[in-house]
């Protein structure tokens, strides 16, 4: 995620953060590999997962292998970009997976389920292993992905892990710029960044302000939802407080291609080398990965 909001007043969690004896678990995937993905991608080994550092090879075949593993063949689909800071050239990387839509009237139309697999690497000699941004999101897209394989929606999905995003939401504007559908095929942008800590035990879904058509859905799932699902972070003018333009959503929605983007408030960890495995709320975490998915399923019905 590209900004910082004010944390909020620390209040009980939803889950024992580092309660390593209570394992979480879940009806719709793997939550020990969901965790298990989140611990490699925020590891030292893979410093930070910036596209400027020669390690970023091994985040972006780990990404690749994941995705095939849950069974959607990931293509691949390269760019190149100036960063905002930097003389030399870069290249990204995009993966790009699908699940075919089981209604033969809705299969053309598609929902693409976003997350970005970058960080911002290493900084005065510190790794920032960015666990909750967003090696959080990257993970809960494998986890989708095995999910909606086995449970498919009525309409087609398309998985992208999205590589820049910290440079300036590089790999979501190249994206757009290349859809490998019609535009008027999207239906919907599902994004998340940042879905493992929350002292409140909130998960919020923006976009509803600007596509109030998908409100009805997500106040249903609102109702059973695992986590305190919140709609909101997305009313112009109210500063760092709207998120509309702060993850890759944004690129969506400057082409017109709805969005609702799901994520947590910052926390003290935010872009900062603290933020470590170690500091998931492990429990939280899968709750929060299953309201999208029970979102996903509302919204395909809507």
């Amino acid at each position: 995620m590209l900004f910082a909001v004010v944390a909020a007043p620390a209040q009980l969690a939803v889950g024992k953060r580092n309660d390593r004896e209570s394992k979480p678990s879940s009806k719709y995937f793997d939550a020990g590999r969901l965790l298990e993905d989140v611990k490699y991608l925020a590891s030292d080994e893979l410093e930070g997962r910036s596209p400027d550092r020669p390690s970023m090879a091994k985040a972006r075949d780990y990404v690749a292998k994941r995705m095939r593993e849950s069974g959607i063949e990931a293509e691949r689909q390269e760019f190149k970009f100036m960063p905002r800071r930097g003389k030399d050239e870069l290249t990204g990387v995009n993966f790009i997976g699908r699940i075919a839509g089981r209604s033969k009237e809705k299969a053309g139309k598609y929902i693409v389920i976003t997350a970005h697999y970058d960080h911002v690497g290493i900084q005065n000699g510190e790794i920032y292993n960015g666990a909750d941004d967003n090696a959080s999101g990257t993970a809960a897209l494998f986890a989708m992905a095995s999910y909606f394989k086995k449970n498919r929606l009525e309409h087609s999905l398309i998985f992208v892990a999205l590589d820049a995003e910290e440079k300036g939401l590089q790999g979501a504007r190249h994206f757009v710029a290349n859809l490998p559908v019609a535009k008027d095929a999207i239906l919907l942008n599902v994004n998340m960044d940042m879905l493992s800590r929350s002292e409140k035990g909130e998960l919020y879904a923006a976009g509803t302000h600007h596509y109030p058509q998908f409100k009805p859905a997500l106040e249903k799932v609102q109702k059973k939802a695992p986590v305190k699902l919140l709609l909101g972070h997305d009313t112009p003018g109210s500063g760092r407080d709207d998120w509309t333009f702060q993850s890759d959503h944004g690129a969506f929605h400057r082409e017109k291609i709805p969005f609702i983007y799901f994520g947590v408030e910052d926390h003290p960890d935010y872009h900062r080398p603290t933020d470590d495995f170690e500091k998931i709320d492990q429990e939280f975490y899968v709750k929060a990965v299953e309201t999208v998915i029970e979102s996903l399923r509302a919204l395909d019905k809507s």
